[in-house]
């Protein structure tokens, strides 16, 4: 076929326009397009930033509302006037709006540059508000395109929403785990973040091409779509020069580098540990929350954005629940949310018309709709719907002519996809029951020795949250290191026995570890009537005590060490008391004698001394190094507690689910341990949100005030996903999953001497102790006897292994931590065989779950059998109508008689046939005789309800709210004058003797 001579002509032309256009592209980076940026001025100008007011000439600088707009870390500022005829500023000002532009530059051309951090981002934004605020007089509507977005978040909650307006974001990610690109798992993104910061992003920094090509390589069959039609048009000047300018931004101009710092804490608080989320990152070492933020948020979601992804950046919604949140949802990818026509046509008419709504100045913007709290399972995987994501796709390839790509992405994403469903819990839980397992009597482990090596882990990692205040593993460990000099100059040597008196502070815990370093052993002591009886029983030589507890510390006549709030503060000693104030002791004059070694203690050696019970029956309870680790690890195991989580310690140190799980299991998993001044629902519903509070450790009733609390239910949505301790009654423990879905509660028991720790890891038997831990002794329940107090034996001698269902004291075989453990027995099963004894009752089931009953010495044993208070307090307190509930024993005449006492929630009681079919689950011998109503139950120092008071007033009077268990009919009936008159004669055949 022959050419026409006008087809050579154009054929020529157009080779000759293309090598025009590539050398000028070659030489200049771009077709020159002649557009000018728009016209701004910089107001301030600052090492860190440099606040650009666009059009400051205009009418409209000095009467539109101020609108900041926030570029990504990695992108130039001009993102945001890439076209001046389609740019963000140009259509904002020409909407009346009055646009500024936070330039951070880039941190290679800027002095000090690398060094920034994600702190410093935070801190310049608030400075800036600030700024414009002072220059406008009008609150800030803050707004960020993708990382900028996430920076106005955290701004907003750094804050608190003061001086801004409203929050507008594009493409800005919250859940960041909910959907990252090309489905990669969160396990292994979590520990590809941790491994980078910790390891990468502290040496090494990201240059403008390197940020350039992460983000192509996010979008890559689009990157390459891009640049063939560009290499397609490229004879076509006039059809390339209106898109050159866009073209230029994402191909040259507008990257900049980020600096390694910032990089680090970006990966570690934000994808690692997903803290926009669950709330709880750190800003100039103070803990803030997405919850905090109260002012009106509007998210631009892409719905087929794969960098910001639908499912990630709706996660405002449930990080933010005190706020207004509304979304504009339009078919955009992320970087066609704020420049192309897209954006010009939709985008920012929706900005400036939401900008005007919120300033009383017109109605909701068409397309603006409240943001619904996203479902995981409704649009895939990550919120882009399955539509949307074949249509764009198709269309992707279409263009480019590379079928064969979707095909292996998708084959890609399939195969990563499903490597989720290998589990990340054992991954965490294999290294700590195989270091359990390597445990021996000379093993060398403490408290002081565990927060030494997390230390060393991750010195820079949050280990402390009080008052708002973050305290890292670097400073936690060299005050600990300072309290060891202190104490060494106070005379206190290794094995001395210290007592701790102190409240839930981090100076108490730190007094712990350091008494662990020294060597010694602490005496965990409570303030109340047994604090004399204590400090004898557990031998104190000396008490550390914080200024709250000073005075009861110097009553008891022993040396006081006083530590915690600081150096700054004047305290005032009794007359000829013997007080150290050790904030004030200068350490750098003590010198470390020769005989210090740091974390000495041994597993097989006595770590603490715990106190359970009080009046006539306290107890001390020896703690091993031993036992101490095999909570820690046990909890960190159970809990699958990781350095995501952060956990709440309402349990007080003194208490085994403050010091065993509370901080030994969060030290295990190299948790956050968040620790508050006081229980109150009002801060508890504020620190969880602030602190980011996923585990909350409890003791006994504990949590009654915040379920009782309307302050406690203003928020549907927080970040708590377990509850963690020992006590819970099956009536609490249904309340608080009721007000706390979907977080579940765990409960342990843990013998205080012995290594026997059961848990509950399932939570489906509610009320039960659930089994042994991995790790913790080999556990039996011996037949036992309650009303002989004996074990039952066999026909050769041996002691009766229980049946289930059986009532048995329970035992756990003789371990490492043995040596410090009085009252081994032997022989007990088998010849030369060694256990530690419990003194509590127990029943196994057929699964193999165990059940407590009661502590084999306050058993009532009545005339119709044994009444064990735990089945009795489980039934009872299970009644809508119960708040709490206690069992014991009272004497009439010559006769023991179970007594049950309730309080009322609302002060509404239940009926005699409800407290019936409650008891009605129990053996007919098993139940109480009497139940009643009091006005109140004493709680304990560890919120464990007290029945010496209830115990001394003897048989309860007769009222409309007490009632007897009648053997005639089965049934609880009232509780008159003329019964109790026959039970006190004991003329009553049909009494609790006839039983």
């Amino acid at each position: 076929m022959e050419l026409s001579g006008d087809a050579v002509i154009g054929s020529l032309r157009r080779v000759v326009a293309t090598a025009q256009n590539g050398l000028e592209v070659v030489r200049f980076g771009g077709l020159e397009s002649g557009a000018t940026p728009s016209p701004f001025q910089v107001v301030v100008r600052t090492p860190m930033y440099r606040l650009r007011r666009y059009f400051p000439e205009s009418d409209t600088a000095a009467s539109g509302i101020p609108i900041v707009l926030v570029p990504p870390m990695m992108m130039s500022a001009d993102v945001y006037d890439v076209t001046p005829e389609a740019g963000a500023v140009g259509l904002l000002h020409s909407m009346g709006l009055d646009p500024w532009v936070v330039d951070f530059g880039s941190p290679d051309q800027e002095e000090g540059g690398w060094r920034r951090t994600l702190t410093d981002h935070i801190v310049a934004l608030d400075e800036v508000v600030d700024r414009v605020h002072d220059y406008t007089g009008r609150a800030v509507h803050l707004s960020g395109y993708s990382q900028g977005g996430m920076f106005c978040y955290q701004a907003a909650a750094y804050r608190r929403s003061r001086g801004i307006a409203s929050l507008v974001t594009f493409g800005s990610p919250v859940d960041t785990l909910a959907a990252l690109p090309f489905g990669i798992p969160d396990a292994v993104a979590v520990r590809s973040a941790d491994f980078l910061a910790d390891h990468v992003f502290n040496r090494l920094a990201i240059s403008g091409w390197m940020a350039r090509a992460g983000f192509q390589f996010l979008d890559p069959v689009k990157t390459v779509r891009s640049r063939i039609d560009f290499l397609l048009q490229l004879h076509d000047r006039e059809a390339l020069l209106p898109r050159e300018p866009q073209r230029r931004f994402l191909d040259t101009e507008g990257w900049v580098a980020w600096s390694g710092p910032a990089v680090a804490e970006l990966l570690r608080q934000f994808i690692a540990h997903n803290r926009m989320m669950s709330g709880g990152f750190v800003i100039n070492d103070r803990a803030v929350s997405l919850a905090e933020i109260t002012c009106p948020v509007l998210a631009f979601v892409g719905e087929v954005d794969d960098i910001g992804q639908p499912l990630a950046v709706r996660g405002i919604r449930k990080a933010a629940p005190r706020a207004e949140v509304y979304e504009y949802s339009l078919r955009a990818g992320h970087f066609g949310l704020v420049v192309g026509s897209v954006a010009a046509q939709q985008t920012w008419p929706a900005v400036s018309e939401w900008v005007q709504w919120r300033d009383g100045q017109g109605d909701r913007p068409v397309g603006v709709a409240p943001m619904e709290t996203p479902d995981p399972h409704g649009e895939g995987e990550t919120g882009v719907t399955i539509g949307n994501r074949i249509t764009h796709t198709a269309t992707t390839i279409a263009e480019v002519g590379t079928e064969v790509v979707g095909g292996l992405a998708g084959l890609a994403a399939g195969a990563v996809r499903g490597a989720r469903e290998l589990s990340g819990e054992a991954v965490r839980a294999l290294p700590r029951l195989a270091r359990l397992g390597q445990l021996q009597s000379h093993t060398r482990v403490s408290v002081g020795s565990l927060l030494a090596e997390q230390a060393r882990k991750a010195s820079h990692r949050d280990c402390f949250i009080y008052d708002d205040r973050v305290y890292t593993y670097e400073v936690v460990d060299t005050r600990i290191d300072n309290i060891v000099l202190g104490l060494i100059g106070c005379g206190i040597r290794p094995a001395m026995h210290v007592g701790v008196l102190m409240g839930t502070r981090p100076s108490a815990m730190a007094a712990v570890a350091a008494v662990s370093r020294l060597g010694g052993v602490s005496v965990m002591l409570s303030e109340g009537p047994d604090l004399a009886e204590a400090i004898r029983l557990g031998a104190v030589e000396t008490i550390v005590a914080d200024p709250e507890h000073l005075d009861r510390a110097t009553a008891t006549g022993l040396p006081v060490l006083v530590l915690g709030g600081g150096n700054l503060r004047e305290l005032e000693f009794p007359p000829g008391a013997e007080v150290v104030d050790l904030e004030r002791v200068d350490v750098s004059t003590v010198e470390l004698p020769g005989w210090y070694v740091p974390n000495p203690g041994l597993a097989r050696e006595l770590a603490f001394v715990l106190f359970t019970g009080s009046g006539d029956t306290l107890e001390m309870k020896r703690i091993t190094n031993h036992r101490w680790a095999l909570s820690a690890f046990g909890t960190a195991t159970a809990a699958s507690l990781d350095r995501g989580d952060t956990m709440y310690c309402l349990a007080p140190l003194h208490h085994s689910s403050g010091l065993l799980v509370g901080l030994g299991g969060a030290l295990a998993g190299g948790a956050r341990i968040a620790l508050s001044r006081e229980l109150d629902p009002t801060r508890f519903r504020d620190e969880i949100h602030r602190y980011g509070v996923t585990v909350v450790t409890y003791t006994w009733s504990m949590l009654r005030s915040i379920l009782d609390s309307s302050s406690s239910h203003a928020d549907d949505i927080h970040p708590i996903r377990l509850f963690l301790g020992s006590g819970m009654t099956p009536g609490l423990w249904r309340r608080t999953m009721e007000r706390f879905a979907p977080a579940r509660v765990l409960e342990f028991y843990a013998s205080t001497e012995g290594d026997i720790v059961l848990a509950n890891v399932s939570g489906a038997k509610i009320g039960s102790k659930g089994r042994p831990l991995p790790g913790s002794a080999d556990v039996r329940l011996a037949s036992y006897d309650p009303v002989s107090g004996r074990l039952l034996e066999d026909d050769r001698g041996f002691v009766r292994e229980c049946d289930p269902d059986e009532v048995g004291l329970l035992l756990g075989r003789r371990g490492h931590s043995a040596e410090a453990i009085t009252g081994v027995m032997r022989g007990l099963f088998e010849p030369g065989d060694a256990w530690v004894p419990t003194e509590n009752l127990f029943r196994r089931d057929t699964d193999g779950d165990f059940w407590l009953l009661d502590n084999k010495r306050s058993v009532t044993v009545t005339q119709h059998g044994p009444v064990y208070a735990q089945p009795v307090v489980d039934v009872l307190g299970s009644l809508p109508r119960v708040d709490l509930a206690v069992s014991y024993g009272v004497t009439v005449g010559h006769r023991h008689i179970a007594v049950a006492a309730v309080t009322l929630r609302e002060n509404r009681a239940p009926t005699a046939a409800e407290i019936t079919v409650a008891l009605d689950a129990l053996p007919v011998g098993e139940r109480p005789d009497l139940v009643h109503v009091v006005a109140e139950i004493p709680l304990g120092p560890s919120y464990r309800p007290i029945t010496e008071v209830l115990c001394a007033r003897g048989l309860p009077a007769p009222s409309v709210r007490t009632w007897y268990a009648d053997p005639a009919t089965g049934t609880y009936r009232r509780f008159t004058k003329a019964v109790a008159t026959k039970w006190k004669s004991g003329t009553d055949r049909t009494g609790p003797a006839a039983r």
